[in-house]
């Protein structure tokens, strides 16, 4: 535990210096495109430019959100919180969202008042260039940005990637609406600012429902839970994993319990040196800490009991909602036979397991049974 303590403290500072580069990165590209985006349009009296440039603005401050999110997310746990203070940074996620919107908003309540109350523009081609290069550097700062975000899973970095992203398609309309002046002199500015607003809202929505699902806590990723069970089965005597919960505390913190299906053979000495291999192995291939493993017992000798298992899962898998059975263990000699089924959501919890008690009660009257129901987390 001491090791795993220590590497996880080498990748927390690793990627807050990762981030806080980037971030620096970020706000002074974006503060030098503010510069010369409002500069342009305040010059040429157009309103898409300088809605541009505040929306750059927006994205130099949410980098700021991003700094300060990673320094107190990467604070050492201490009594008061145990487990870190990685949670932070879904706190400076929904500052840089909340920014996003109030960013999308605003300029949304300028486009309109500039299509009521109309002002000509007034390009000049230095302008343009400008336009053009601010487009090419966001191109080039969005796929830097949210190539480390991926990195460092660091929601943040990957959401202000993607927005600066956006940000240079957005340019290029700003791009295209002057040129069409230019040409035809039809005048698009207050409407293109109009439709980058929108897409600056929803980027907004988007952004701060994704990081909502994050503190609410969602379904761990299927490849994640996959890795895990070819990991854990993977250990010698392990004849399943099942009910894998993840618990997350912040980007690359993650807490992790598992059900290991274990032969009834085995010893106390030799399950305690299997799931210390198994945490082991867990956390050096994936960075989950395993901290709490239980154990299914499996009857490996007992030939009756196996006719039982196979002839109780064709009854309970006969149902739609029950998903999966695990975790079965019939003792003959006591009469006592239990098990887990893990139950869809789309059926009432409750009246899924009287169904089982009265099928199975059925089938072996004589049998005590305890059926658990497992919530379908992640399997």
């Amino acid at each position: 535990m001491k090791k795993q303590n220590e590497d996880i403290a080498v990748l927390t500072a690793n990627r807050e210096k990762t981030i806080v580069r980037v971030s620096v990165t970020g706000i002074v590209t974006n503060l030098l495109l503010v510069a010369f985006k409002a500069f342009v349009g305040l010059a040429s009296h157009s309103i898409a430019v300088i809605l541009d440039a505040v929306n750059n603005l927006s994205d130099a401050l949410s980098s700021v959100v991003t700094i300060v999110g990673a320094k107190l997310g990467a604070k050492q746990p201490d009594k008061k919180h145990p487990l870190g203070y990685g949670r932070v940074e879904y706190l400076s996620s929904m500052i840089v969202a909340a920014l996003v919107l109030y960013a999308g908003i605003t300029s949304l309540v300028e486009s309109v008042k500039k299509i009521i109350h109309p002002e000509a523009a007034d390009y000049s081609a230095v302008s343009l260039v400008i336009i053009a290069v601010a487009i090419v550097v966001k191109l080039v700062l969005g796929l830097y940005v949210k190539k480390q975000g991926a990195k460092v899973n660091s929601g943040a970095l990957t959401a202000s990637g993607s927005d600066a992203l956006f940000d240079a398609i957005l340019s290029a309309s700003v791009l295209a609406s002057a040129v069409i002046y230019l040409v035809w002199g039809v005048s698009l500015e207050a409407y293109v600012g109009v439709v980058i607003a929108g897409f600056i809202i929803k980027a907004g929505i988007e952004m701060m429902i994704e990081t909502l699902n994050d503190i609410i806590g969602k379904r761990e990723d299927a490849d994640t839970v996959r890795e895990l069970k070819e990991i854990i089965c993977a250990e010698e005597d392990v004849l399943g994993a099942y009910d894998i919960t993840i618990f997350n505390y912040g980007p690359n913190k993650n807490y992790g319990s598992v059900h290991l299906e274990l032969p009834d053979t085995l010893g106390v000495d030799d399950v305690d040196r299997i799931t210390r291999r198994v945490q082991t192995d867990v956390f050096r291939r994936t960075g989950i800490i395993l901290t709490g493993i239980g154990v299914y017992s499996f009857n490996t000798s007992d030939d009756a009991a196996a006719q039982m298992r196979n002839e109780i899962q064709k009854a309970v898998l006969s149902h739609d909602w029950a998903l999966q059975m695990h975790g079965f263990y019939a003792d003959p000699a006591e009469k006592t036979i239990r098990f887990d089924v893990v139950v869809s959501f789309d059926v009432d919890r409750k009246e899924a397991i009287e169904t089982l008690y009265g099928e199975i009660g059925a089938l072996y009257p004589d049998y005590d049974l305890l059926i658990v129901p497992d919530v379908d987390v992640a399997d």
